[in-house]
């Protein structure tokens, strides 16, 4: 009898995809199969180590993800069964036959498929039955590994710490930041927050090119993106061309937007206008380029400072 183990992870996190594991084993007793247990009460060393085993070792290995946007869209109940479904796909492709599914839980996330007769939900399944003990591992690892890249992304977040769950230092970095699109917005205490990083970054910018329109700035260009590069705003004033960085926080205890330019931001703001303009050259022969930085803090969106970093 071939079991289809299927087990979920990332169901509570405020961040951050469901991800749904599936596996069947080529035997459960063999020697390696004695170390697979609820993912849970095994270190992330450990559990890292058995997913790269269950990998190499299993007859077949699946994963269901839905994303944090599909979730909101659709709700958690389907989107575990969106999610089973995926996990079901992946096991048919790689074409291992199996005549029983068991469920860690209480509800057949198959229910109303061609396989919901095959279904067996059960309490505590991810301790008890192997397959669904790596189901378990394999889906936590990859959710994890997910999670810790995506903290390389939005830096101020610390996903790589605790993964999209509700912590108290993910609170503390939503009221400084705001939401990023990873954020489940269908979730009461992201929906509490009530605003997206973009949303707040937009406001940012709208407030800042009204000051340099204000001080006779003309604006040619806001969020202006590429696969390569993003700059928030271009302005021409006099003969200079501007290309002003916006930092938006809730706060400014952090300091003053000079501390946030680092020296792998600066080049960063240095290669966009270079690219910029040179696909610009009308602009590069009449106009000197210089790089700005903008700090917009509150919720009433005040602008605390405005200046060239060349001058």
């Amino acid at each position: 009898m071939a079991i289809l183990g299927i087990d979920e992870v990332g169901r509570g996190p405020w961040a951050g995809p469901l991800v749904l594991g599936g596996v069947i084993l080529t035997d459960a007793t063999a020697d390696w199969c004695q170390d697979l247990t609820d993912s849970k009460k095994l270190t992330a060393k450990k559990r890292e180590e058995l997913a790269k085993i269950i990998h190499k070792n299993a007859a077949a290995v699946s994963l269901g993800w839905v994303s944090s946007a599909e979730l909101d869209k659709i709700g958690m109940s389907e989107s575990l069964k969106l999610a089973a479904r995926r996990v079901v796909y992946g096991i048919k492709e790689q074409k291992i036959p199996f005549n029983e599914v068991v469920i860690d839980g209480t509800v057949n996330f198959l229910a109303g498929t061609p396989l919901e007769n095959y279904v067996t939900v059960l309490k505590k399944a991810d301790f008890l039955i192997k397959e669904v003990s790596a189901a378990s591992i394999v889906a936590k690892v990859a959710r994890d590994s997910y999670m810790t890249a995506l903290s390389q992304k939005y830096q101020n977040y610390g996903f790589e710490k605790h993964v999209g769950y509700g912590t108290a230092a993910h609170k503390k970095a939503i009221e400084a930041f705001g939401l990023t699109p990873e954020h489940r917005n269908s979730f009461k205490p992201i929906q509490a927050q009530g605003i997206t990083t973009k949303q707040l970054g937009d406001r940012g910018e709208t407030v800042v090119s009204d000051y340099l329109k204000n001080n006779g700035h003309q604006i040619i260009a806001r969020n202006h993106r590429t696969p390569f590069y993003e700059i928030d705003i271009i302005s021409i004033k006099d003969q200079t061309i501007y290309f002003t960085e916006v930092k938006y926080r809730k706060n400014t205890y952090r300091g003053g937007p000079l501390e946030m330019i680092t020296k792998e931001k600066l080049s960063q703001m240095t290669f966009a206008a270079e690219s910029f303009l040179n696909f610009q050259p009308r602009l590069r022969e009449r106009f000197s380029p210089l790089l700005a930085v903008a700090s917009v803090s509150g919720t009433n969106f005040h602008l605390d400072d405005w200046f060239s970093l060349s001058e």
